[in-house]
């Protein structure tokens, strides 16, 4: 396990009533409502929380690969995350599926940079090993 040196920047959030109930970051920009997958009830879900928080995170680690290579990457650059929660013998796992979207950029090329932003998301990087990730070139 790897252990980090230098602490960047620490998120914390105050959740309570589990799926059912709500999240509150200390900072108040994070104040949403949750509810299970597929509920009728208003609010989000942990599997969209992590869809949206990996997608972002993934596209800065693009740009980070890009900027390597002095290329500019696309201002409608957009990465379509999809987590799932499923069940194999009674127990629940996550997968995923994450479709880059770079107009204007050779597919060998987007296929190096997702690629490279796939070895450095913490994201990514978190998840390897642990769940089922597919990446695939919009």
């Amino acid at each position: 396990m790897t252990k980090i040196d230098k602490v960047l920047y620490t998120a914390k959030t105050h959740t309570i009533g589990g799926r059912d109930g709500s999240a509150r970051s200390d900072d108040s920009q994070l104040d949403v409502q949750l509810s299970p997958p597929g509920s009728a009830h208003a609010g989000t879900n942990p599997e969209q929380l992590f869809a949206a928080g990996w997608s972002a995170c993934f596209i800065g680690a693009m740009g980070l690969a890009a900027g390597k290579r002095k290329i500019k990457l696309p201002a409608d650059l957009a990465v379509d995350a999809e987590v799932d929660l499923g069940t194999t013998e009674g127990a629940y796992f996550l997968q995923a599926r994450l479709t880059v979207s770079m107009p204007g950029i050779e597919p060998d090329l987007a296929r190096t940079l997702v690629e490279e932003a796939h070895q450095t998301c913490p994201y990514s990087k978190a998840t390897r090993g642990n769940i089922n990730v597919e990446l695939k070139l919009a």
